[in-house]
């Protein structure tokens, strides 16, 4: 099983080309050893990741392009097997891709920028259902907000001092900055999806 995140930049013939490389340090970071990313057609990117990663690496991506605001971002995340791995990403095939295009495909009907599809109807429900609600706040991150949720994930066993410190800010404006965009909001849905995940996968 891996995941296939899917994606695109929200209106991006209409700003400037700042998150070209907010996006190609994040798929770079986010793809780790395995290397697996490729932006295609100018603003569209595809990203191969752990099924288990998919919740945390979506929010990730989200805060580090709306950092170059008002760059915004729609993904599709697809998990399912492999057919056929080839050595780029958008030459490969099977149902991690297949998934990945329909919550793709899904989003501007839904007028969402993030959805789920598996192999399990269950699952894919309750957890759009936690995507919708976690969008109330992502898609309203303002570049504070974002700048912290970013460094946060990058550096998630730091305090919020060692935060304070890195970003040249105070521990209280890195408190309420992580408040403000519902960190620890994500953080729990983050933990209900692996939960929920490692449940239907380990039937």
């Amino acid at each position: 099983m891996i995941c296939i995140i899917t994606g695109d930049i929200v209106g991006s013939r209409k700003i400037k080309d700042s998150w070209l490389l907010s996006l190609k340090t994040a798929l770079k970071l986010a793809a780790g050893q395995n290397n697996k990313w490729e932006i295609y057609r100018g603003d569209s990117f595809q990203l191969e990741v752990e099924p288990e990663n998919a919740i945390k690496t979506a929010a990730y991506l989200k805060a580090c392009i709306r950092i170059n605001k008002p760059a915004d971002v729609r993904m599709g995340i697809g998990i399912g097997e492999v057919k056929h791995k080839r050595k780029k990403l958008s030459e490969s095939s099977g149902d991690a891709f297949v998934n990945s295009g329909i919550a793709f495909d899904s989003l501007k009907q839904a007028k969402v920028n993030l959805a789920i599809k598996t192999d399990f109807p269950d699952f894919d429900e309750e957890i759009n259902v936690l995507i919708k609600l976690s969008l109330i706040t992502m898609d309203s991150w303002g570049i504070v907000a974002a700048e912290m949720i970013k460094l946060a994930l990058e550096n998630e066993n730091l305090l919020q001092s060692e935060l304070a410190a890195i970003s040249g800010r105070t521990q209280s404006s890195v408190s309420e900055a992580l408040k403000r965009a519902h960190y620890s909001e994500l953080m729990e849905m983050d933990k209900l999806y692996r939960k929920k995940l490692n449940q239907i996968l380990s039937k």
